[in-house]
């Protein structure tokens, strides 16, 4: 008979804090098909362009993002405490940072590139 699968209990100020740069750090729980991140970014982190097969959902619980997005970043989206932004498979954007923020990050299917270290757009900011 196949194992059954077990629930996982995760608590956020248990999980190693990545630093990725001065102004950015990150805490990633994932599960097999999903990815959910706390990201701390400071005021004036910029996350450069960039696109990714993920669909990501960012979710703004402290603060403030300024989203670009599109090819040439035409559009601007401004995301405050509370409010939630779905951004869909292989869509470009960027983000910057208006005060420091927390944000709630969720991926489908999980970052590998966050998994595995190969992120280097995120470790220039």
């Amino acid at each position: 008979m196949a194992q059954e699968a077990k629930a996982r209990l995760h608590r956020w100020e248990s999980m190693p804090k990545e630093r990725l740069s001065e102004k950015l750090d990150r805490r990633i729980i994932t599960a097999e098909r999903m990815m959910i991140t706390h990201v701390y970014l400071k005021k004036g982190c910029v996350v450069p362009r960039h696109q990714h097969e993920n669909e990501q959902i960012t979710y703004v619980l402290e603060g403030a993002l300024r989203f670009r997005l599109g090819a040439e970043g035409a559009q601007q989206v401004d995301v405050r405490a509370g409010e939630v932004l779905t951004i869909p498979s292989n869509l470009p954007h960027s983000a910057e940072a208006l005060e420091d923020t927390l944000d709630v990050d969720i991926f489908d299917p999980p970052r590998r590139d966050w998994l595995d270290g190969t992120d280097q757009y995120l470790r220039q900011t």
